[in-house]
């Protein structure tokens, strides 16, 4: 909601205010300004708008995770540098559902920017080797997907891995016709 500048404004607001609580012998005050502090400095790293919109994702609810992730306004000025990167993650995972050529683009994005997990990175291979298949990228794919394999220590997407990679051995394998087409026909002849 507010502007990552005010943030840190507000935080070493919160943070002189506890500074003259303490010197006034108001304890308690001190320390609730200190907490302050850090709910200041904690948005400031992790935006509250992309953090109510993973939260939407998780009951699989797109439009609302759309929503707040609108209420952005401009994401560039407004956020750092990794939080760039998981607006474009969350961009992606929610256009990959209709466009992918646009979630693409937000995927590159994000890849660009960096993520802070590597489970996310490693999501974020992943996607892009399923884009990359989709569109006969074959080579590419097997890249992105060693990529995610060596990215995913937790080996959390194991199975959607081995999945892309099967389904890379059936796009790879040449397609026999048996039966009675014309120039089988004529073969026989």
């Amino acid at each position: 909601m507010f502007h990552k500048i005010i943030k840190l404004i507000l935080a070493a607001l919160a943070v002189a205010a506890s500074v003259w609580q303490f010197y006034e012998g108001n304890i308690g005050n001190g320390i609730m300004f200190v907490l302050l502090a850090g709910v200041f400095v904690f948005l400031y790293y992790k935006n509250e708008m992309i953090l109510l919109a993973f939260l939407r994702l998780r009951k699989q609810d797109f439009p609302g995770a759309k929503k707040w992730l609108d209420r952005i306004p401009n994401p560039e000025a407004a956020l750092v540098t990794k939080q760039q990167g998981y607006y474009n993650y969350l961009n992606g995972l929610m256009v990959s559902q209709t466009n992918m050529n646009e979630a693409e683009k937000y995927f590159r994005k994000a890849e660009k920017l960096g993520l802070s997990m590597s489970a996310d990175m490693a999501m974020v291979k992943l996607n892009l080797a399923g884009i990359a298949l989709t569109k006969n990228r074959k080579r590419e794919a097997d890249l992105l997907l060693q990529e995610a394999k060596k990215m995913d220590k937790h080996n959390m997407l194991d199975e959607q891995i081995k999945m892309m990679k099967q389904q890379m051995k059936r796009a790879g394998a040449p397609r026999q016709q048996y039966g009675g087409g014309r120039a089988s026909r004529r073969a026989r002849r």
